[in-house]
């Protein structure tokens, strides 16, 4: 569910509407926390598209869970 992207970040193989494998791979992450709710977007708050770690990008996100400090 995951590629590398130009910059060599992970970026959602999924896209921006891919809402069952969003959530499937956040139920699924040690690393996952709520975004604030302004910045919730999926109908299921444990969803990739509601991670504080989720980066837009122009075709889908990226995770920035492992770059957390």
């Amino acid at each position: 569910m995951w590629l590398i992207n130009e910059k060599g970040a992970k970026e959602f193989s999924g896209g921006k509407q891919d809402w069952t494998g969003a959530a499937r791979i956040a139920k699924k992450c040690l690393n996952f926390r709520v975004d604030v709710e302004e910045e919730m977007i999926a109908d299921d708050t444990i969803s990739c598209y509601n991670c504080r770690f989720r980066r837009w990008t122009m075709r889908s996100f990226e995770c920035c869970s492992s770059k957390r400090r």
